[in-house]
């Protein structure tokens, strides 16, 4: 029975892929707020996940916000729905986009809450979105500096049909005119798999 219990939670169901991908968003979206200074550094607290020390909000109202959009995007996630998630880095001066981390998101739709869990270790995903995390982090590195005080968007595409929810509004891609982009990489459940970029403003540089 132990050992029956133990090969079930090694494989990856339809809830359990959403839940990943949603918890990956948080950190994520945490991680880019932090490494481009959007919110002040000693609003942000260290945790450990993925094997690395991440820093999370701990300021309540941006916390309140992120958890909800994350249940959001697993109830999303659990029925296909969603295609992709950006994060939009603008000036709050000019109103101009400067960043657009964007993660696109391929969904088995073969799959259904009742099918048999597919073969990838919990172990094996987690090194994958550590390697994502880490290349988010790095990015610091080749991004220009945002030298003027910044706001964040977040837009989420799904399927054409679906309804709006309240508190949620339609939006317009919000490129950047003028832009570099940089892939990341990917990692994938086996249910979800989820491609990154960044493009950022090209003119930036002095």
């Amino acid at each position: 029975m132990a050992r029956q219990a133990v090969r079930e939670q090694q494989g990856i169901t339809l809830r359990g892929s959403a839940e990943i991908v949603a918890e990956f968003f948080s950190y994520g979206i945490n991680s880019i707020l932090y490494q481009r200074g959007i919110y002040p550094p000693e609003t942000f607290t260290r945790v450990q996940k993925y094997g690395l020390t991440l820093l999370v909000t701990t300021d309540p109202e941006l916390k309140n916000y992120l958890n909800n959009v994350v249940e959001q995007m697993k109830e999303w996630l659990c029925k296909c729905l969603v295609q992709r998630l950006v994060v939009v880095i603008s000036s709050i001066e000019s109103n101009e986009v400067l960043e657009r981390w964007q993660f696109d998101i391929e969904c088995d739709k073969t799959a259904k809450d009742e099918s048999v869990p597919r073969e990838k270790s919990q172990k094996a995903i987690q090194d994958e979105i550590r390697s994502v995390i880490r290349q988010i982090t790095a990015t610091v590195t080749f991004l220009p500096l945002l030298e003027t005080a910044c706001a964040f968007d977040l837009l989420i595409y799904t399927d054409k049909d679906m309804a709006v929810p309240e508190k949620w509004e339609e939006s317009g891609p919000q490129f950047i005119a003028n832009s570099e982009e940089v892939r990341l990489r990917s990692f994938t459940t086996t249910i979800h798999k989820v491609n990154s970029m960044v493009a950022y403003k090209k003119d930036s540089f002095p």
